[in-house]
């Protein structure tokens, strides 16, 4: 079962720093856009992943082809993809062992997300974490300068 419990999605925002945000767009009105700027001013550190974008940047952060390509570990994969294209990326999740696999709102993929959890990883499924920070009063993670 996803980590969709209150306390459990707190624990999890809480505790990761860097995301890396599949899907990622450089639309400002799409909402994977809207997503990372807010986590961006929450403090964390958000790594696009969109293999069109690769090379490019994205609200100041160079875009990676997929979670193989980062250069540096991630504490949690964000997925803003079609349900049906998430079984590879969750399954580079797992190789990469990545700690949290995060599916917005709408990306509903129970058999992945067993796979997932099987493997250790913590699932959460069908959120947000725009609406889950400030509906916890969960405050920045980075005090702004």
């Amino acid at each position: 079962m996803p980590s969709n419990a209150p306390d459990q999605i707190r624990d999890i925002l809480e505790s990761v720093r860097t995301i890396a945000l599949v899907g990622a767009s450089e639309k400002p009105n799409r909402p994977s856009h809207e997503v990372m700027e807010y986590l961006q001013r929450q403090g964390y550190r958000v790594i696009p992943v969109n293999p069109r974008l690769a090379g490019q940047q994205v609200l100041g952060e160079t875009v990676y082809a997929d979670l193989a390509s980062l250069p540096e570990p991630v504490d949690m994969a964000e997925l803003f993809l079609a349900p049906e294209r998430t079984d590879a990326v969750i399954d580079q999740a797992i190789k990469q062992k990545i700690p949290v696999l995060w599916l917005q709102i709408g990306v509903i993929n129970e058999s992945g997300a067993a796979r997932a959890e099987a493997a250790g990883l913590r699932v959460v499924m069908d959120r947000c974490p725009k609406q889950e920070i400030p509906k916890l009063g969960i405050g920045p993670i980075v005090e702004q300068a």
